[in-house]
């Protein structure tokens, strides 16, 4: 965790200047989740990264919880928000395994590029679906190297034992498919804008998990 955080400290403010490598797919992806919101909406942003997206959701939902493993990252989100005068987001330094909220308290999880930069993607899946409401959703963008990239497997640790990159885990989309429904989610929209592409699902938390349950 302590090299992750260095590693996204470090880059955090030319990360920030960066521009988004595929603009259209990023906006259909921005439209997309917002068909799921609703104005009394309890959000939470986990791996926030410099806030733009839970910035341009901010008008669309009442509350946003946005965290971040990077001080640095939240700096600059925290700057963005003040900017442009967004007072519905709190922006807080923490991991998703540090961060607590009651649980069945949130409407919706943005997990956005993260899932495949954690060790315990399992785990942190089915804390989220805990975290949700009955009906909540999990929005997550996902680079599944497996379906493409087996080799990284041998790369990725190499990168971050030399501090080049940060860790990354390598799965399928079969395989983050699996992770989710086996959580307890329920894939309600699934798109890839192409081959090699991150793969968009919004996971839906059922309502007769807990009428069941």
């Amino acid at each position: 965790m302590d090299q992750s955080i260095r590693f996204w400290d470090r880059i955090a403010e030319r990360y920030s200047k960066r521009p988004i490598a595929d603009e259209a797919a990023y906006q259909k992806k921005l439209q997309v989740t917002r068909e799921y919101f609703q104005p009394d909406m309890e959000v939470l942003e986990f791996g926030c990264g410099t806030g733009s997206t839970a910035i341009t959701h901010a008008p669309y939902v009442k509350h946003i919880q946005a965290i971040d493993i990077s001080s640095n990252m939240i700096g600059i989100a925290q700057g963005r928000a003040d900017a442009g005068n967004v007072r519905n987001i709190t922006f807080k330094r923490s991991s998703i395994d540090e961060f607590r909220v009651p649980d069945q308290t949130l409407d919706a999880v943005l997990g956005l590029s993260i899932l495949h930069l954690l060790d315990n993607k399992e785990a942190v899946i089915a804390k989220v679906h805990t975290m949700l409401k009955p009906g909540g959703i999990f929005v997550t963008s996902t680079t599944c190297l497996g379906d493409t990239m087996k080799f990284f497997k041998i790369i990725a640790p190499v990168g971050r034992f030399f501090g080049v990159m940060p860790l990354v885990t390598v799965f399928t989309t079969k395989e983050l498919e699996h992770s989710l429904t086996v959580a307890g989610f329920e894939i309600d929209y699934q798109w890839q804008p192409g081959r090699g592409k991150a793969v968009f699902l919004v996971a839906k938390k059922p309502y007769s998990t807990e009428a069941h349950g």
